[in-house]
């Protein structure tokens, strides 16, 4: 239902790592869509949650007990950012929700805001802001969001391969 509207920007940066290194994430389970894999030598756990946006944590608390993950050094969230122009992405070790009900919930849930996130931006929008991150790019917005995508995926990379510093540095 949400497919290549703003909100699904993180998604979009999910199904981009999933092709590279051949990872479906496909199974249900801990409300989510799982894929389990290997990227460089890094064995991963890719999640798409399925729950309402807004209720991101019930799904990410799921899957971190289940897994046995520590929310600071084993997890990267990926989401989309109204107050990042479109196609820019941010990259934080830690931080509060800035207004994201989804970053908000997986806040709530993990216990903590000392967890690894990247944020693509989808542009901010003077009018409906349910209508806007809802609704899909317009083709000008499109190149620019793909762009964004493929540098949030490429800095996932550096991120699981280097560290966050190095991604840091390299994309913000």
């Amino acid at each position: 239902e949400y497919e290549g509207t703003r909100h699904n920007a993180g998604f979009e940066v999910i199904d981009r790592i999933a092709d590279k290194y051949n990872i479906s994430v496909d199974t249900k389970k801990h409300r989510a869509y799982i894929g389990k894999g290997v990227i460089e030598g890094q064995k991963v756990i890719l999640a798409k949650p399925q729950t309402y946006m807004n209720l991101s944590g019930e799904s990410v608390r799921a899957v971190m007990d289940f897994y046995k993950l520590d929310p600071e050094n084993d997890i990267i969230v990926i989401s989309d950012d109204i107050n990042l122009a479109t196609g820019r992405i941010r990259i934080r070790a830690q931080g509060s929700a800035g207004g994201h009900n989804g970053l908000k919930s997986i806040i709530n849930h993990a216990g903590t805001q000392k967890f690894k996130r990247v944020r693509v931006g989808v542009g901010a929008n003077e009018g409906n802001l349910v209508n806007h991150v809802l609704g899909k790019f317009s083709k000008g917005e499109r190149v620019l969001a793909e762009q964004g995508i493929k540098d949030a995926a490429s800095a996932v990379e550096v991120m699981i391969l280097e560290d966050i510093n190095t991604a840091m540095n390299k994309f913000n």
